[in-house]
């Protein structure tokens, strides 16, 4: 007995649902980034100022992917034939240099008072810290539900950012929780949590740089989707073999370029017809594949 699948995700979905859960991420860290800067404020606590720039860098992230994902929906032009999709991966690369360089001179900057002696933050400070990782974990857990739910890697990636910030934020909050018990190192262990988040946030900076370049020197997609749509193309009648096949990451959607092999003494317009089978059949199975490009080659059977 053959269970029923759920249909693939539409590319309409893909964007809409992509949109809500930066909506939802964008509020959030409006709040969160409110809390820290005033319990770093009322606190004096340098590490939840610092992962309140964290949560800043974050709203920005989120308005830039949702100005790109708008961007990334346009249809083409003369002027982009492929499409804008590439926008959403553009926006991720200057966010990701973005939180590197504030991170950094953030870091700097607390590294620069780590010889000044202050008294440790009270336990407020500790206790705003661990509401904003639960929030943060909050988050995650959804983020992550729906980046399953339409198997997206871009989502995934903002799932685990939020997951990076939740345990950040507890970090300091165990960081500060101690504080009081840490002895004569207790007035440095607020600034050296600082420092700590700052190096955090500059690795995810480069990780972020890392997986975006990729994408936009064509990386080659990930081996499910690239096996998936060669079996799609080989169920093709009239198709004796796959020939190349190359899948590119644009943004939430992919493009695909595959040589099928039909039989040699075929007439021309008989393998045009084929191809145009493969190409439907694999953008019906694959909605986020925008565009697939068909080159016909001659099969040879000689062994």
């Amino acid at each position: 007995m053959n269970l029923p699948t759920n249909p693939p995700p539409t590319r309409q979905r893909v964007y809409r649902d992509a949109n809500r859960a930066a909506g939802w991420g964008l509020g959030a860290n409006l709040l969160l980034a409110v809390v820290k800067l005033g319990g770093g404020a009322l606190t004096g606590s340098a590490a939840l100022i610092a992962d309140a720039f964290n949560s800043l860098g974050d709203i920005a992230s989120a308005w830039a992917l949702r100005g790109a994902l708008h961007v990334a929906q346009q249809d083409e032009d003369e002027e982009h034939p492929y499409g804008h999709s590439k926008a959403e991966s553009i926006a991720g690369l200057s966010i990701a240099l973005l939180v590197t360089f504030s991170a950094a001179m953030l870091a700097m900057e607390t590294f620069r008072r780590l010889g000044v002696v202050t008294h440790p933050p009270p336990i407020l400070a500790a206790l705003v810290a661990l509401f904003c990782a639960g929030i943060k974990e909050g988050l995650y857990q959804y983020t992550r539900r729906i980046s399953q739910q339409l198997d997206s890697t871009s989502l995934q990636a903002i799932a685990w950012d939020h997951r990076s910030d939740a345990l950040a934020s507890g970090a300091i909050a165990a960081a500060l929780f101690l504080a009081p018990h840490a002895g004569p190192a207790a007035a440095y262990i607020d600034q050296l949590a600082a420092i700590v988040v700052c190096l955090f946030l500059i690795g995810i900076g480069f990780r972020l740089f890392a997986r975006t370049a990729g994408e936009l020197m064509d990386q080659q997609a990930g081996e499910t989707l690239t096996i998936s749509v060669r079996e799609t193309a080989g169920e093709i009648a009239g198709v004796a073999d796959v020939e190349k096949l190359r899948v590119r990451k644009s943004g939430l959607e992919f493009f695909a370029e595959i040589h099928v092999q039909v039989d040699g003494q075929m007439t021309v317009s008989e393998g045009h017809r084929i191809g145009h089978l493969v190409k439907d059949a694999i953008m019906e199975k694959h909605p986020r594949v925008r565009d697939v490009h068909v080159h016909i080659e001659p099969h040879d059977e000689t062994p």
